[in-house]
């Protein structure tokens, strides 16, 4: 009795997958697939049941098929071979997802070998199936794998080199520009890869300038954020959202550089207005968490982890705003599913700064700095970099904490984040104050409204008994940014001058701006025993920690 093979091909183009895999085993033990009379009909049998498997995500199952049906492909006689290879140029598409064929490539199988292991997350396996298809053999989808597994396996410039194959077959393989961007690839090195061959009308694809410009201006964006110029590259995606309105991949990729940069408030603008345009999206919602985090907005935090959780609660993102949510709870909780993140994603930049971050506050910088080392050798931004300096002042390693900010400084001479950084190393220990007075004072030059620089400085006035001078520059800031953690650096000033009036009105404003403020919380505490007369317990002085690097000294002002 035959088992009908197109039947198995119409099962899987329907996504009866189930179906399609108990067929297979049909097709497989079938008489008609005989192994030693038709080892043609055998491979190509167990390719379809491997496709099955694969849609089922049976990753193992699926290799092991596809492996079989390899082993009985190689003892196909070598005139029927050829005519295989011809066939299925015309015939099989290497996507899992097609399957009227009449025979089997060897190639395109070991592609669908590459994409179970890369399933399984062992790039290595999957590098070396790959490495066995000939060159010109490869595919566009190919060559993009190779690209993404030569860059896991940190071979950079085989990863480049594949990138930069993938554009010049086609120009909009927007994966291969972010990730040559990312690679430190020149903007103009990336354009000068499309394609320039005529097409029909007899003008090339990019003769005009101005009809694909906001191709050649999404490179210029990718390539700026990549190098840390957030601020050349936000410019150039807000250029074209106004060409492209409600562009959800614009929308969020602004939100995230926002987010990154500490503007808060129109990242969440733009959060909620891609999620408006489509409310099942989870490119970016842990990042969105983060904020929502950040502003103690609780009940959108609520919200969003509970939406996550109904679209798909696998994800990498769903698992960190998880992490995010937990985090006031249980932060051993919260560090489980940071993790969990991690082991969903290897390369999942977000899991890797949520997890530096809640060991730093679980009093465990060591293990921290690994964390936060991991999500820069993917991304290096400013909160890996944050993240590092703080691990290392942690420790008392102030060379390293001072080395770490340096290097963010070098990375983005524009940013005050990166000045300010700097700054806190040197406003460590008390013979550094004067220099931590300069940075801070650049960071707010270069960024005016930049609180975090303000709220540094306002602290070292008084550290060095200067009240006024912090009191003023704290009231100044008030009249342009309606703060919570203004109030509260005001509040705490004002009762160590025993001003204990002015200092639990700031209190009282903090709370009512931001009800979950701990600072204020604990600080209003601290308050009611000092106006009951009660004394509360002194901080205890920091030991001084010098560090003398004159060679960075001098480099730290050219910077300058």
């Amino acid at each position: 009795m035959e088992v009908p093979k197109d039947q198995i091909s119409t099962l899987l183009d329907q996504g009866l997958y189930s179906s399609a895999q108990m067929l297979g085993c049909f097709l497989v033990s079938s008489p008609a697939a005989n192994a030693e009379s038709s080892p043609h009909l055998k491979s190509e049998s167990l390719v379809l049941l491997g496709d099955a498997l694969f849609r089922e995500r049976e990753y193992r199952r699926a290799i092991h098929t596809y492996k079989q049906a390899l082993q009985y492909y190689k003892i196909i006689p070598k005139q029927n071979s050829t005519t295989t290879r011809s066939s299925l140029q015309s015939n099989r598409s290497s996507s899992p997802n097609s399957f009227n064929v009449s025979a089997i490539n060897e190639n395109e199988v070991k592609f669908k070998i590459a994409l179970c292991y890369c399933a399984l997350s062992d790039n290595k396996a999957a590098l070396v199936e790959m490495e066995g298809i000939p060159s010109k053999a490869r595919k566009l989808q190919m060559i993009l794998l190779m690209g993404k597994l030569y860059r896991y396996a940190r071979h950079n410039r085989a990863a480049i080199a594949y990138y930069k194959e993938c554009l010049r077959h086609c120009p909009y393989v927007f994966e291969a520009i972010i990730a040559l961007a990312e690679l430190g690839v020149a903007a103009k090195d990336i354009i000068s890869l499309f394609p320039q061959t005529p097409i029909r009308s007899g003008k090339t694809p990019f003769d005009h300038f101005d009809s694909n410009r906001w191709l050649l201006r999404y490179v210029e964006a990718q390539c700026c954020i990549a190098s840390n110029d957030y601020k050349g590259g936000l410019e150039l995606f807000l250029d074209l959202l106004q060409r492209f309105p409600n562009n959800i991949h614009l929308l969020l990729e602004i939100a995230k550089v926002e987010a990154v940069i500490g503007k808060n408030d129109e990242a969440i603008m733009n959060f909620e207005k891609a999620r408006s345009i489509d409310p099942y999206l989870l490119t970016y919602m842990d990042e969105y968490a983060m904020i929502l985090k950040k502003k103690s907005d609780y009940s959108m935090l609520n919200k969003l982890v509970h939406d996550l959780l109904n679209i798909d609660p696998t994800r990498p993102e769903v698992f960190v705003a998880l992490s995010v949510l937990w985090e006031t709870k249980d932060e051993r909780g919260a560090l489980t599913y940071a993790e969990k993140s991690i082991r969903t994603d290897e390369r999942h930049v977000a899991g890797f700064i949520m997890k530096g971050n809640l060991l730093l506050a679980m009093k465990q910088p060591e293990v921290a700095v690994s964390a936060f080392r991991n999500a820069q050798e993917l991304r290096p931004d400013i909160r890996s970099y944050q993240g590092l300096v703080h691990s290392y002042l942690a420790l008392s390693k102030m060379k390293e904490a001072l080395y770490a900010a340096r290097e963010a400084m070098k990375a983005m001479p524009q940013s005050a984040k990166a000045l300010k950084l700097v700054g806190d190393v040197h406003a460590s220990n008390s013979g550094g104050r004067e220099k931590a007075k300069k940075f801070y004072e650049s960071a707010l030059r270069l960024e005016p409204g930049y609180l975090g620089a303000a709220l540094a400085l306002a602290e070292l006035h008084v550290i060095e008994g200067r009240n006024g001078d912090a009191v003023s520059l704290l009231e100044r800031y008030l009249k342009d940014w309606a703060d919570d953690s203004l109030h509260v650096k005001l509040a705490q000033v004002f009762a160590a001058t025993n001003m204990l009036q002015e200092a639990l009105s700031h209190y009282q404003a903090a709370l009512r701006m931001n009800p979950q403020n701990e600072a204020a919380k604990k600080g209003l505490e601290r308050l009611e025993k000092q106006m009951k007369g009660v004394d509360p317990d002194a901080p205890d002085d920091d030991e001084d920690n010098e560090v003398d690097d004159a060679d960075g000294d001098q480099e730290e002002t050219e910077l300058l």
